[in-house]
């Protein structure tokens, strides 16, 4: 592939003020993430305090999902979006504050954990309109013959903020504390809402709303349906993601089996990450070509078998080492669930098929947590983990012979 091919999405003005202020938005969030599963570790000991976290944002984020597309795509997207941003800022803001040596004095540990709970809660609300609304804009950002090198510089963003997010967070806890590091975040999330206000309007794909919010979602949702490949690849990544992510459990990890403290815990998290972004810019120059959905299958069989290993492993280095070739095989899926999403997905349905993804995402990732931390409680972290690797094994095997519409699946 050659370079102007490589950078031509990245030629449009408008994607570039896109993936900027997306990149610096993500970032915060990753941080605020890892910041915060520390943070209730930290104040509780326990396990299972970090899958509520995933609970409590699965909840509203999921309830919202389908009702979210509908008005996403009777709304105009710039407004939308800038609202989502500037409320994620206000919730940054009211976390730092609960962080504060005041807030500590004045209240007990359990209030504490259980506002941080009442605002994740307030965030995944957010985060209902926040994720589909971006994936949504994404596509009206280029001429539709780049949207693959789109998508795939979009993901490249995404998952560099990730890693940025998750290796520089812990060295801010271990240097200026959780309440900098949230007045970081907030101000870092603030710079990518003033790059993200000078995109242009997004006006509805829906140029009326005559039709019944009820109707519209069930179309939405019966396009998905319908979509054999669609609804494999969300499927696939739904239990593989539920049952294989071993994030959740890494403050327990590192704290208590790899014993590293707020530093060795960064780059645990961003390991994952860092391989994304490995492959991501190799994917970048030499994309994918034929046989996409036996290698989204054989990818994720590699993810299980990492997870399998992080989870037996009791040295760093390794345990780095396989969630670092964890995030490569997965940077390899989401570039191709991404591509079939976005290529599959008509204009004027763009806002509902976004918001199933969503709901799809939010599940696997928030339940994902939330089923680690319950697993982890009922049969201890390390076979918790082990379980879910396996799971994830398991699922790509039967999804192989249950779902040849995605199994032959060629773009």
């Amino acid at each position: 592939m050659s370079k102007h091919k490589a950078f031509a999405a990245t030629q449009v003005p408008e994607f570039r003020n896109f993936l900027l202020g997306r990149f610096l938005f993500i970032m915060a969030l990753r941080m605020l993430g890892t910041l915060v599963g520390w943070w209730v570790f930290e104040l509780t000991h326990e396990p299972f305090a970090i899958g509520l976290i995933g609970l409590s944002e699965v909840i509203p984020a999921v309830s919202l999902a389908l009702y979210s597309g509908h008005v996403i795509d009777i709304s105009e997207k710039r407004k939308l979006m800038l609202v989502a941003v500037g409320l994620y800022i206000i919730a940054a803001i009211m976390l730092a504050i609960l962080s504060t040596k005041i807030s500590l004095e004045m209240f007990s540990t359990h209030t504490i954990v259980f506002s941080i709970y009442i605002i994740i809660f307030l965030t995944g609300i957010i985060r209902s309109f926040a994720s589909p609304v971006f994936n949504t804009i994404l596509p009206t950002t280029v001429p539709k013959e780049v949207l693959q090198n789109a998508v795939t510089w979009n993901q490249g963003a995404w998952l560099s903020a990730s890693v940025i997010g998750h290796a520089s967070i812990g060295f801010l806890i271990a240097g200026i504390g959780n309440t900098g590091s949230l007045i970081v975040i907030a101000s870092l999330a603030s710079i990518g809402f003033f790059l993200l206000f000078n995109l242009p309007t997004k006006p509805p794909f829906q140029q009326t709303s005559e039709k019944k919010t009820w109707e519209s979602v069930k179309e939405g949702l019966r396009f998905v349906f319908r979509t054999k490949e669609l609804l494999g690849a969300l499927t696939l990544d739904l239990f593989a993601v539920l049952f294989g992510g071993a994030v959740a459990m890494i403050p327990v990890f590192a704290k208590d089996i790899l014993n590293v403290g707020p530093i060795g815990y960064g780059w645990l998290n961003a390991a994952a990450d860092i391989g994304s972004v490995i492959i991501i810019i190799t994917l970048t120059f030499f994309p994918i070509t034929g046989g996409q959905g036996k290698k989204l299958m054989y990818v994720i069989a590699g993810f299980g078998m990492c997870i399998v290993t992080f989870a037996i492993s009791k040295i760093f280095w390794v345990s780095f080492a396989a969630l670092l070739l964890s995030g490569l095989l997965d940077g390899i899926s989401v570039v191709i669930r991404g591509t079939i999403l976005q290529l599959k997905t008509p204009e004027n349905m763009r806002g509902r098929v976004m918001s199933v993804n969503s709901m799809f995402i939010n599940s696997s990732n928030e339940f994902g947590q939330f089923e680690s931390g319950l697993a982890a409680k009922l049969m201890g972290v390390v076979p918790s983990v082990l379980f879910g690797g396996c799971m994830t094994l398991l699922i790509v095997t039967t999804t192989w012979f249950k779902s040849p519409a995605l199994r032959d699946m060629e773009y």
